[in-house]
């Protein structure tokens, strides 16, 4: 892949010190000659998911090229934690396809010094995300040493160090890490040792290249019948220990999400699974969950057990004739009591049911659910 277009030559030229957060799709020559349309389709719908995830946490899109993505940020963890839920999401839409069909992310995270050039930055700090990116595997995450300076301690991540690497037109090695685990999201797979020998850390990194994403995608064959069964238990149970699960209608009748459309949207309704993700924040780990709701006639209605099973989370809303969608989802204790988590917005596509929004704290949320 060809480095960035560099031409400095604009007079009055601006430096600043950014985070850079560059990705593109593995073997993507491949994919395209295999079925050009459907890798397109793909990768639209996956780079969709990427622009929200990049607004959600205060970053810019600044240039795209084919398969590449680049993105700029003015937190080294916000970049990070944008890039770990990116691959979360994207993880669960991938199980979708079949394996050879996947597009995949790689994804490398730089801090360091750009020029700006109208919208557009360069420089050796995009370019070392981007080379960074080549030592990712797929739907993995490769950092620099001075965005692990940054973000250490802060983030409930663990990481690999895969020591000083000398990448392509670079001309000082790069201290390099890898992102293994997140919690709450999983393990995530690991880039391969550099090529001067094997020690410690590149029998590590072999090891941790043959795990798999466990993002919470494994369930999403669960559906039909096994849903529509699943959800009938947990509205019994919430009906006999929760009261305000038993509310009446006009309690929420306030609520945006909770007002149907005036015209019913056709072709959307339907069972749909899939995840809900809170974001990291400065005292919680990023974590998803496994998430259901129905589409019916223009409103949107689901409740899953939590997973101690004290709690019922609750998700309303309402799809217009557009497919566009609001959402309110709270949590009821089965104690008593309810707690309101969060308000997203979003729209149903293709048989996709995704919003994003965030907490009343702050912390993002997203939701990713397939039509069954």
């Amino acid at each position: 892949m060809a480095d960035p277009i560099q031409n400095p030559t604009a007079p009055d030229l601006v430096r600043k010190l950014a985070t850079i957060l560059s990705a593109d799709v593995a073997e993507f020559s491949r994919l395209m000659a295999e079925d050009e349309e459907d890798t397109l389709r793909s990768f639209r719908a996956h780079a969709q998911v990427f622009d929200s995830l990049v607004a959600m946490h205060r970053g810019r899109i600044f240039n795209t090229a084919g398969d590449q993505i680049l993105a700029e940020f003015s937190s080294a963890v916000e970049a990070v934690r944008c890039a770990t839920e990116i691959q979360a999401a994207l993880h669960t839409r991938n199980e979708q396809l079949p394996e050879a069909r996947r597009v995949r992310f790689r994804i490398g995270v730089n801090l360091g010094d750009v020029m700006v050039q109208g919208s557009d930055l360069l420089g050796d700090g995009v370019n070392v995300a981007a080379r960074l990116q080549t030592a990712a595997p797929p739907g993995g995450i490769c950092l620099s040493g001075s965005v692990y300076d940054q973000i250490q301690n802060k983030l409930s991540l663990s990481f690999t160090s895969l020591g000083e690497r000398s990448y392509k037109n670079i001309p000082q090695p790069v201290r390099t890490f890898s992102i293994t685990a997140a919690e709450g999201l999983g393990v995530l797979p690991a880039a391969k040792p550099a090529r001067r020998g094997l020690g410690a850390v590149g029998i590590g990194a072999i090891v941790g290249a043959i795990l798999v994403i466990a993002v919470g995608g494994y369930w999403l064959h669960r559906h039909g019948q096994r849903t529509r069964m699943q959800s009938a238990r947990v509205e019994a149970a919430t009906d006999r220990k929760v009261e305000t699960a038993a509310a009446p209608a006009t309690a929420t009748t306030s609520s945006p999400a909770a007002t149907a459309p005036a015209t019913a949207p056709t072709g959307l309704d339907g069972q749909y699974a899939g995840q809900l993700c809170y974001g990291i924040s400065a005292s919680e780990p990023a974590r998803c969950f496994r998430a259901q709701a129905t589409v019916d006639g223009g409103r949107i209605d689901g409740r899953w057990a939590g997973r101690e099973g004290n709690v019922v989370t609750v998700l309303t809303g309402t799809v217009s004739p557009a497919g566009e969608v609001k959402l309110e989802i709270h949590t009821d204790y089965l104690s008593g009591g309810r707690q309101t988590n969060a308000e997203l917005s979003g729209a149903v596509k293709n048989g996709l049911l995704e919003a994003s929004g965030s907490l009343r704290n702050g912390r993002t949320a997203s939701l990713n659910l397939h039509r069954n």
